[in-house]
């Protein structure tokens, strides 16, 4: 009988919207010819929003730039579209119309600096300090604490907890002792215990995504290896190439990575034209290449893949005339693995996203700062990275939740609020040349 009523709704919904698509709150709204994709999106929203995520995601994927920012901009904040509407257009580098409605209260907070400075008065970070998890926790606190320091304007007071033993313990323990906002855990698995609670008294940013959403006045941030695929598939679709040739590592966060570009590349109208493991025997790659390549043209070659691994593709891969001049996009990991000076120069022309350390100054981030602390060195520099812009966040978040049009410029990348309260960060793109990793375009 549900089933039953919910055909029903959105029968009589498609029928109204045949023609226009317009929000039924907060205030008049420009009513546009809506494309039949955008209408079904936004009647499913409006049914079960939550339950027809994926379907919404999907039919939002398959509109172009110019529809998508004209129909999103017919939507008002509190539409139950918006959100997903919003988020899409942050992830292809557009800008959503206004701020989204998540219930943000930032009164207690000091007045708001020029540049949207203002952070909260007293804040407890909730870290494992021990346990199995204090080795990924400690480059993440310095890293806060690098910028927490940099900052010369008025600071808020920091208490560092212990979560080891119980996120709930630990975050009812700060909100007793006074704290005004809570950064952290770090688990997976104590974020979604703490986000069970859909009324916290104090809002928390989570250094994870939980499998519960944020709620309302709080966020999550993530270096979700799912978002990083979605940014190298718009990264690739903004150049054109449609057509590619993906090649993944063994490990599931690789495995992880690639699913996400795939999926994205195909809701958006591009094809994967092979997928090839490269933890299989590699005296079959050549033949595997040359299937490939027989499949159909290819635009563009993905490496979800370490260094070593994609070195030891890339002379197979240089050998198929079909492949040599296709454009090379790699993950974060390409960076890693590597022992030689020769696979190094293997990867060149490799664009790939990386930390901004190297292509812009921030405020208290030296440009190497592995060469400081050994909690910010090699593949821990990503973690420190990721603590200094949990800082920024904390102090900008009034600035994020309001201008979503303006990325806050981080470590890991720009930083933006989507209207889930999620932090999406648009990736600093670099390049190898001569075995070097330089900024993509030479800023």
């Amino acid at each position: 009988m549900r089933l039953a009523f919910k055909h029903i709704v959105l029968a009589t919904g498609l029928a109204v919207l045949a023609g226009c698509v317009s929000a039924p709150t907060q205030g008049p709204v420009r009513e546009t010819v809506a494309s039949p994709a955008f209408t079904e999106a936004h009647q499913l929203a409006q049914v079960d929003a939550r339950g027809n995520a994926a379907r919404i995601e999907a039919l939002l994927a398959s509109l172009d730039d110019a529809a998508l920012s004209r129909h999103t901009a017919a939507l008002a904040a509190n539409d139950p579209l918006y959100p997903f509407a919003g988020r899409a257009m942050l992830r292809r580098g557009l800008q959503p119309p206004h701020a989204f409605d998540r219930g943000w209260n930032f009164d207690g907070r000091q007045a708001a600096a020029a540049d949207g400075y203002r952070p909260p008065n007293k804040v407890a970070i909730l870290l494992p300090l021990s346990g199995s998890l204090s080795g990924a926790a400690k480059p993440v606190r310095d890293g806060f604490l690098a910028g927490y320091y940099a900052e010369t304007r008025q600071r808020p007071t920091i208490t560092f907890y212990d979560s080891a033993s119980g996120v709930n313990g630990a975050y009812q323990k700060a909100v007793s002792e006074g704290a005004d906002y809570v950064v952290g855990p770090l688990d997976r698995e104590q974020v979604s215990a703490l986000f069970t609670q859909a009324n916290l008294p104090v809002p928390v940013l989570a250094l994870n995504r939980g499998s519960r959403g944020a709620p309302a006045g709080s966020v999550s941030f993530s270096l979700a290896p799912e978002d990083e695929g979605i940014a190298a598939a718009e990264y690739l679709l903004g150049q054109g190439a449609k057509n590619v040739l993906v090649l993944t590592g063994p490990d599931d966060t690789l495995r992880r990575t690639s699913a996400a570009f795939r999926e994205r590349l195909q809701a958006r109208g591009g094809v994967v034209v092979d997928q090839i493991s490269l933890s299989s025997n590699a005296d079959a790659l050549p033949a595997q290449l040359t299937a490939a390549a027989a499949k159909g043209e290819v635009d563009a070659v993905y490496f979800a893949a370490r260094g070593d691994h994609t070195a030891s593709a890339i002379p197979a891969i240089n050998s198929q005339p079909a492949l040599a001049n296709a454009r090379r996009v790699g993950a974060s990991q390409i960076a890693s693995g590597i022992d030689s000076a020769a696979e190094i120069a293997l990867l060149d022309g490799v664009v790939f996203p990386r930390e901004s350390l190297g292509n812009r100054q921030l405020s208290g981030m030296p440009g190497n700062p592995g060469a400081l602390t050994p909690t910010a060195a090699g593949a821990a520099g990503r973690l420190f990275a990721f603590g200094y812009d949990a800082w920024l966040i904390t102090a900008y978040l009034e600035y994020l939740a309001t201008s979503p049009q303006k990325p806050v410029p981080g470590a890991t990348g720009g930083l933006q609020l989507d209207g889930f309260g999620n932090v999406l960060i648009t990736p600093t793109w670099s390049v190898m040349r001569s075995g070097v990793a330089m900024p993509l375009g030479g800023r």
